[in-house]
């Protein structure tokens, strides 16, 4: 309630709509004779749309909890007849379920202003049977898998630090800035570079190839890294949240 009732969220998913379609109406209009196909813009339009669904959702989990504390109304919560963990958890499902309410609009939202102006494109990815739905599909569902360890760091954040700004700025640093810094302490040659959060969190490169460009590692062993900090985050945050005193 607290999150769909605020005007910002709606302001956010108008922002993502206008710059999505702005995309496609103005290639429309300047692209003359030459008629891109629809999945040339969704590739540039997915980008930029996943990295603001993530970012924005990012900014709701930095201040989800710590928001609750600087305003005092977590004591409020603390009277319910509910646990710490339900409190919680509802409030990290609301998240998740935010970013995945964003995710499913924006993926209709492109394919169905593409196919309008420059008409459906049932071509198969170059160099595979595979249909650009389906690996349009795989894409997302692999970037919804990144952004949930994201968000979770960020409210990971938000819950022990209390700190929204905190939580906002490390987690974009992550985002935005992870993979330069793992290309740097790439070239030290440690093993270890491996096993950074940083390193693997480009899950898309797994639809189409078996290894990964950054580790050259399988799916199984990204997808055991990411899972291994997953379950750090969440029982670092239950953890401590339940453990904390409120008064303080």
């Amino acid at each position: 309630m607290k999150i769909y009732r605020r005007v910002r969220t709606w302001i956010m998913l108008g922002i993502l709509l206008v710059l999505t379609l702005s995309i496609s109406l103005l290639t429309y209009i300047y692209s003359g004779n030459i008629s891109p196909s629809m999945w040339d813009l969704m590739q540039i339009q997915s980008v930029m749309s996943i990295m603001l669904v993530t970012v924005f959702t990012v900014v709701i989990a930095a201040e989800t909890v710590a928001g609750e504390f600087s305003t005092g109304t977590i004591k409020l919560l603390m009277i319910r007849p509910w646990s710490r963990s339900k409190i919680l958890l509802s409030k990290y499902v609301s998240l998740l379920l935010f970013g995945l309410f964003f995710m499913a609009v924006i993926f209709v939202w492109t394919i169905v202003t593409n196919m309008l102006f420059f008409g459906y494109d049932a071509s198969p990815i170059m160099g595979s049977d595979m249909s650009q739905l389906t690996y349009w599909l795989l894409n997302y569902g692999a970037e919804f898998i990144t952004m949930i360890v994201i968000v979770t760091l960020a409210f990971l954040i938000s819950t022990v630090f209390r700190s929204g700004g905190l939580a906002i700025g490390l987690s974009l640093f992550i985002l935005l800035g992870g993979s330069i810094v793992t290309g740097i302490i790439r070239m030290l040659d440690y093993a270890w570079v491996d096993y950074l959060l940083f390193a693997n969190l480009s899950l898309s490169e797994y639809i189409l190839g078996d290894a990964s460009s950054i580790t050259g590692k399988p799916l199984g062993f990204t997808l055991g890294v990411l899972a291994g900090y997953y379950v750090l985050f969440i029982a670092i945050t239950w953890t401590v949240f339940n453990r904390r005193d409120i008064a303080s």
